[in-house]
């Protein structure tokens, strides 16, 4: 199916939603087996899907500002994920 270069399509919430949780899991299991530490790998992990949500958010053109959930959305989620890790990493080093 082709669409309009300009037309992304929207996902309904709970889609993006099991989308993100998915996702999640799956890194949490990569970061389990991670050489550097569960921590430090989640945190090097979550920072490249920050990255990746970033591109295709604005590759699909998606807006940021929408009333639906889109990758913006998730960036900022997984931002929140990567920052509450990287507080739990310092307070554990000291």
């Amino acid at each position: 199916m082709i669409l309009p270069a300009g037309e992304p399509v929207e996902l309904s919430p709970a889609r993006a939603l099991l989308r993100f949780g998915l996702r999640t899991a799956i890194l949490v299991l990569f970061a389990t087996f991670g050489s550097i530490g569960f921590g430090r790998s989640l945190a090097a992990l979550l920072w490249m899907t920050v990255i990746l949500c970033a591109v295709l958010a604005t590759l699909r053109r998606e807006r940021v500002f929408n009333a639906s959930l889109n990758h913006w959305d998730e960036m900022v989620g997984y931002l929140s994920l990567y920052c509450g890790v990287m507080a739990l990493n310092q307070l554990s080093e000291s």
